[in-house]
């Protein structure tokens, strides 16, 4: 047996003790071990005055601000982040050119999520060229603005359910927790393929009737749920998530939660390895093992990283 802990492993160790050592203080270049840290969940943007990468017409929204694959694998590299999902961001729509430009950077530590709409003439008609050009791991569903809902109830929505299951992917869910039973038939017609829920299923964002409904998703075995958007008590509506992720923890266990966040225009080595140990502080009830389930190793057996 080794006389002493590396690095990461030391790093670890306190970080359960925040108490002792601060973060600012503490941090140090993370080095390659047993349990990756993976990032599950980040935007890139190229900004408005890229020219080769514009946003879309219908964007809801148009960030002004760069935030680029060279600049994440900068700050991965200096935090030991050791993969990543490249979230597609709603400002480009269905048009993955800046996507495919990210993961071709990422050289294999970089996958992504496609951004199709069922109801959208030729849209989910990409999907196949799409996974033959960029390693996507999940089509991500928007359920959040009254103005722009998935067709719930209608076979098109099926359709994308359908296509991502052919194509090995999972189905990305982003909504608040008001429209979560328009997913729940699709969720038990097709068991196979997986459901990630983003940012705890918005706890906030709802009733606790209403975010209920998404905790009993736990009892479908392909549910996934991400500890992501971690709401401050500082921000509104000024609420303690800790027993929330408590409950969801309970719920899914280690092997079906994956996290992510920290990542951004500002993001800095530091600042994203911090983002980590904030993540690890929510579920330090759990053991040390499914920590690191949490922090990687779970989206690593699931969606192949490293494969």
């Amino acid at each position: 047996m080794k006389n002493q802990l590396s690095r990461r492993r030391l790093l670890q160790a306190t970080a359960l003790a925040p108490s002792v050592i601060s973060t600012s203080s503490a941090f140090a270049r993370r080095e390659p071990a047993d349990n990756p840290w993976v990032d599950m969940h980040l935007h890139c943007f190229a900004g408005k005055n890229d020219g080769r990468f514009p946003y879309h017409e219908r964007a809801p929204y148009r960030p002004e601000e760069t935030a680029t694959p060279e600049h994440l694998l900068k700050c991965m590299e200096t935090a030991g982040v050791d993969y990543a999902v490249v979230v597609h961001p709603e400002p480009y729509q269905d048009d993955h050119r800046y996507l495919e430009h990210c993961c071709k950077l990422g050289k294999g530590k970089l996958k992504g999520t496609l951004l199709l709409f069922a109801d959208r003439v030729g849209s989910l008609e990409k999907m196949p060229q799409l996974c033959r050009q960029i390693d996507v791991v999940a089509v991500r569903v928007h359920a959040y603005a009254a103005d722009r809902l998935p067709p719930f109830g209608r076979p098109e929505l099926r359709k994308l359910w359908k296509m991502a299951t052919e194509h090995n992917l999972a189905v990305q869910l982003h909504f608040e927790p008001r429209y979560a039973t328009g997913f729940e038939p699709l969720i038990r017609e097709f068991p196979k393929t997986p459901v990630i829920i983003d940012h705890l299923g918005r706890p906030f964002q709802g009733t606790p009737k209403e975010h209920a409904v998404v905790v009993r998703w736990a009892r479908y075995d392909n549910t996934v749920m991400k500890l992501s958007s971690i709401p401050s008590t500082r921000s509104y509506p000024h609420r303690d998530i800790r027993p929330v992720i408590r409950q969801l923890t309970d719920a899914w266990g280690a092997d079906r939660l994956i996290c992510g966040g920290g990542f951004s225009a500002a993001a800095k080595g530091e600042s994203y390895s911090q983002a980590f140990e904030r993540t690890r502080s929510f579920i330090d009830h759990l053991s040390a093992d499914d920590q690191a389930k949490v922090l990687g190793k779970t989206a690593v057996r699931v969606f192949r990283f490293g494969a």
